[in-house]
């Protein structure tokens, strides 16, 4: 059965789908099969993957609102073992739409449950705000990785996020955990990365993973050429971060 991991933080501009799309990249080139889930309105993850999003005709919008079923919305990439749920713009009026219907924060669960046993993992975007999709994707996940950037603020939030990951525990999915930390954008030439690096470990007694996703310009350059880094540029220092962090996540499943 597929782990099912949430990267989520409602902090915006951390990463998060900057490793949604490379950890995904980085697990299919390593021969797992993987379905990303984009529920994040403004679609990042999906064109990232070299999908275009005005060419998908069912999205993760028509999934969630019932029109559609999950194998109807699954679009495959043009990578080996990589499958996409993609996003697009309508998905910001889901949240409404979703008022009405009975058990609303599991809708998304309830058609991802359809096809876990098929991927070895299911990476799921969430939009940087804790609204209804998140919770969705948070009642869906076994596991949330949380990307923090390596930035004076980066405590900032994070205590609401691990708040309302506690809630949906509580209360929505007794299953869910911490899958854990990932620090991104570090800069080996600042006092500053480093310092936030170290002020994390001692505040957050949570999984840090060992691997550290540098700033790279070949990093950011990928997403505007639609493809993941291990694509665009497999040599780059991002590419073998990615790889890292792929491989940790990978070990860190059979530890459990």
């Amino acid at each position: 059965m597929g782990r099912i991991i949430a990267i989520a933080n409602q902090k915006g501009g951390v990463g998060k789908t900057t490793t949604s799309i490379n950890l995904s990249a980085c697990l299919a080139e390593f021969g797992k099969k993987v379905l990303t889930i984009d529920v994040d309105p403004q679609g990042n993850t999906t064109s990232g993957l070299g999908v275009d999003k005005k060419s998908v005709e069912n999205t993760v919008y028509q999934l969630i609102i019932g029109n559609k079923n999950i194998d109807d919305c699954m679009t495959k990439t043009e990578y080996d073992n990589l499958f996409v749920l993609a996003s697009d713009e309508n998905l910001a009026g889901a949240e409404i739409e979703l008022l009405d219907i009975e058990k609303k924060e599991y809708v998304l669960k309830k058609e991802i449950d359809k096809v876990r046993e098929d991927f070895d993992y299911i990476i799921i975007d969430c939009p940087p705000s804790l609204n209804l999709l998140t919770i969705n994707a948070l009642t869906t996940a076994d596991t949330v990785l949380v990307p923090i950037q390596c930035e004076f603020y980066a405590l900032e939030g994070l205590a609401q996020l691990m708040h309302t990951i506690g809630l949906v525990k509580k209360r929505l999915n007794s299953k869910l955990e911490i899958e854990g930390v990932v620090f991104t954008m570090y800069d080996a030439r600042t006092n500053l990365s480093l310092q936030v690096v170290e002020d994390v470990k001692k505040n957050l007694k949570q999984n840090i993973y060992k691997t550290i996703i540098p700033r790279n310009v070949r990093l950011a350059e990928a997403p505007s050429h639609g493809m993941p880094i291990n694509i665009y540029d497999t040599k780059s220092t991002g590419a073998e971060s990615y790889r890292g962090l792929a491989r940790e996540v990978i070990n860190q499943g059979r530890e459990s």
